[in-house]
């Protein structure tokens, strides 16, 4: 899933404190590894924003050797 095609369920949202943590943890220790890491990749994508068109490395770094 990705950010242009994630969805919020509105309906599905619930306010809590954040004492009720531990509904949540028993939550995602059911899930698989790749499922958890997906929901994590998507998370950081909405929070830091995503744009695969940003500028990447200009040119490839090299090792000098210092005499």
């Amino acid at each position: 899933m990705s950010v242009q095609t994630a969805r919020m369920n509105r309906q599905a949202i619930e306010v809590t404190t954040l004492d009720d943590v531990q509904e949540d943890w028993h939550f995602w220790l059911t899930r698989p590894p790749a499922e958890r890491l997906e929901a994590l990749e998507l998370l950081r994508q909405i929070h830091y924003g995503y744009d695969p068109a940003t500028t990447r490395l200009q040119r490839i770094p090299e090792l000098v050797e210092h005499l």
